[in-house]
């Protein structure tokens, strides 16, 4: 079962996060979430070379495209719903990606709070 009308962690309707690549668990470019996301894909990262390296080196290449599961494989500059415990492992080892808050779903609260995502947030585009 998909949530609804889900939000974002500043409390309004969530963002897409990307379609080109075309991302999230549901991959509808939104950073959506359910029972069946064992995952978290929450949080709305624009990976950065770091990032990807250090993703690789803990296991999960997100560089290499995986046509199966409509990956295509990531390039820094990428938006990309990421799962929470990894973005949180990279912010512990000073390489978490910035995100976008609008594309971030609020479940990500329930292990980091708005403080510390604020630090990381991209400027938005106008």
């Amino acid at each position: 079962m998909q949530y609804d009308s889900p939000s974002n962690v500043l409390g309004q309707p969530l963002v897409p996060c990307s379609f080109e690549p075309l991302t999230g668990f549901f991959r509808d470019g939104c950073c959506k979430t359910n029972e069946q996301d064992l995952g978290s894909h929450l949080v709305c990262a624009i990976v950065t070379n770091d990032f990807l390296q250090f993703s690789l080196k803990r296991g999960n290449d997100l560089i290499t495209p995986r046509p199966e599961y409509q990956f295509p494989g990531l390039i820094a500059g990428d938006q990309w719903c990421l799962c929470l415990n990894r973005w949180i492992e990279a912010l512990e080892a000073n390489c978490a990606p910035l995100i976008k808050l609008e594309s971030t779903h609020a479940k990500a609260l329930e292990k980091v709070s708005l403080e510390v995502l604020e630090q990381y947030a991209a400027v938005a585009e106008i």
